[in-house]
Order: structure tokens, then C-alpha cells, then sequence
């Protein structure tokens, strides 16, 4: 009867995917915060240009409006307009969530990577690699699918920016002016905000601040189509293309984005030497250990 020694058995079993990124870089390297500023900068930077190059095809952008509203009516799922005319009816909640959609964006994204940055920095790469690779994707969307957003589109829906003249929005003329209006799905503030969301839950302690994470897109979704600056649909890719980042950060390092990247083999603690604990505890002479032979002892003459 055959049988099958360790190393065969070893060498058949199949290999665990360990990403497309080559070896030597799968270990954690300690990120510099100044270099790392830098580097967001400029991709943020890159990312508003591209955006804003984007050819602003008007005719487009709104016939692609009206067959996304069709679309959603098909699916029943067009609750857009009572929540916008209702937020329109409510100025001190339309401020609120109009102030919302136009900062919050930002500021709880850079928070959320400056606390992986500092407390989780092994897991902070594959995290980044996420909301780049969403972002890259998105802009996919902007130059193959111009879409009107709502407030935009001849469709009934009120513009809340506009309407209460929201400082810092897309409607204010100096913004709108060198903002690419027609840049409505997928939608970025959806899939950045489920990414934070995602990172809170995963990684905070705390049972509460995990419970506000989980809370935050389903605010940022309610925000968008309160104000009339998305449809559900552009929700719905933005969760697609984060679907997507994380596909993609996982093909590259061939683990999940908030499992710690390995340390290096220099930093691993090497783990202790159980033989030479067994023969301390036994008291086997030092010489047997290291395999050598017995020291002859020469034999003493007595006076």
C-alpha cells in the first residue's frame, strides 16, 4: 500500500495567492508622513484635473439623466423626489444637509486616513490602495458617461444649493465654473463614504464609533438625493466601483486590505530553540548538543 511521505504532501497542495505585487514588496515598510502628504497632494491634485478636463457634453449629460430616471422609475426605486421636496420645503435641514454634502466629503476622509496612518499603519497601504484605485475608476466613469445630476436635469427636482445659496457648493459661480458639473456617476461621495464606513467598522474598538461609521453613508446616501445632486443609481455605482478597489487591492498583495502586511524577516522575533530548552532542562552536556566529541581527560599523577 502506497504511502504518501510529508513532502509530497506538502508540495501537493495548492499554493495560496499571494498577489500580483512581487515579493520584495509584500512586507510592511513604514510610510513617512511628509512624503505621504506629498503623494496625496498631488494625487488629489491629478484627480480634480482629470475630473475637470473632462469634456462637458451638455446634450449628453442630460439625455443620460432622463434614462437613468426612466430606469429607476422601471425599478421603483425613484424616492428621490419626495425626499428632495421635502428637504426643499425644510431650509434649516436643506443647510444643514447641503453644508453636509459639500464638506464633509473631505474632512471625514482625511480624518479616517490619518487615524489608520497612526494607530493601524500595517494596514494603512492596502486601505489607501483602495480609495486610489476607486477613485481612478470613477473617473472612468466621468469621461465615458457624462451625467446630469438631478438639480441639473429639467426632471422636477429642486436645487437646494442654489436655492439657499450654500457658500462653497457646486452652485456657487466660483466653484461652478471650474468644476465639471456633469460628473454624476458614479458617485464619489458614496464610495468614499462607504469606504470610511467600512474602515471604521473593521477596525475601531469602540462599540459606538463602530455604529457611527455604519451610519455615515447611509447619512452621506440621504444627503445626495435629499439635495438633488445624484440619483440612487450613481449611489448604487459608487458602491461598484469600491467593490472594485478592493478587488483590486487583493489581486495585488493577495490579502484582504485590513489584514496587517507581514513584517519584513529581519523584524520577525526568531522563535525559541526547543531542543536546547529540552536538553538545558535534562542536562545534557554542552559538547553533546553541538554534536562534538567527548574532551579526553588526561589522567593526573599523584605525588
Amino acid at each position: 500500500m502506497a504511502t504518501t511521505t510529508r513532502a509530497e504532501t506538502a508540495t501537493s497542495r495548492p499554493r495560496r495567492f499571494t498577489g500580483l505585487q512581487p515579493a520584495r514588496m509584500a512586507s510592511y515598510r513604514p510610510v513617512r508622513w511628509p512624503w505621504e502628504v506629498a503623494m496625496l497632494a498631488l494625487c488629489l491634485w491629478v484627480y480634480n484635473l482629470t475630473r475637470n478636463a473632462v469634456p462637458e457634453k451638455l446634450d449628453v449629460a442630460m439625455g443620460h439623466a432622463t434614462d437613468v430616471q426612466k430606469l429607476q422609475d422601471w425599478l421603483h426605486i425613484s424616492f428621490e423626489r419626495p425626499l428632495n421636496q421635502f428637504v426643499a420645503d425644510h431650509e434649516p435641514l436643506a443647510q444643514v444637509m447641503n453644508y453636509y454634502y459639500a464638506t464633509l466629503h473631505f474632512i471625514v476622509t482625511i480624518v479616517v486616513l490619518v487615524w489608520l496612518f497612526r494607530v493601524f499603519p500595517r494596514r494603512y497601504s492596502g486601505a489607501r490602495t483602495v480609495l486610489f484605485v476607486t477613485s481612478a475608476v470613477a473617473l472612468l466613469g466621468y469621461w465615458f458617461y457624462p451625467l446630469a445630476p438631478p438639480r441639473l436635469a429639467d426632471l422636477g427636482y429642486t436645487d437646494t444649493l442654489e436655492l439657499y445659496n450654500t457658500w462653497g457648493s457646486f452652485a456657487t459661480p466660483a466653484v461652478a465654473n471650474h468644476s465639471n458639473q456633469y460628473a454624476a456617476m458614479p458617485s464619489l461621495h458614496t464610495a468614499w463614504a462607504l469606504w470610511c464606513g467600512v474602515c471604521i467598522v473593521v477596525c475601531a474598538r469602540r462599540l459606538w464609533v463602530r455604529i457611527l461609521g455604519a451610519l455615515y453613508p447611509v447619512a452621506t446616501v440621504l444627503a445626495i438625493v435629499g439635495t438633488a445632486n445624484h440619483f440612487v443609481l450613481d449611489a448604487v455605482g459608487g458602491a461598484a466601483v469600491l467593490g472594485i478597489g478592493f478587488l483590486a487591492q487583493y489581486l495585488i498583495t493577495g490579502r484582504s486590505a485590513f489584514v496587517d502586511a507581514p513584517l519584513p524577516p529581519d523584524d520577525v522575533p526568531a522563535a525559541p530553540d526547543a531542543t536546547a530548552e529540552v536538553a538545558d532542562e535534562v542536562g545534557i552536556p554542552d559538547f553533546v548538543e553541538r554534536g562534538e566529541p567527548a574532551p579526553v581527560q588526561t589522567p593526573t599523577r599523584s605525588s
